[in-house]
């Protein structure tokens, strides 16, 4: 006989993929800002040691 209701584990399935996907994307946000911040200071940096010259 099978279980009469709904499927088993399907919500928290679905929320644990949910929450990880959110996890994923702000882990690759904020590795992708902190590039660009980087990239902004090496800049600021090859700049400054170019104007010194």
């Amino acid at each position: 006989m099978s279980k009469k209701g709904s499927a088993k584990n399907t919500k928290n399935k679905a929320k644990h993929a949910r929450l990880m996907a959110q996890k994923k994307n702000k882990l690759k946000k904020d590795a992708d800002l902190r590039k660009t911040r980087l990239k902004e200071m090496n800049a600021k940096i090859n700049d400054a040691k170019i104007s010194e010259k």
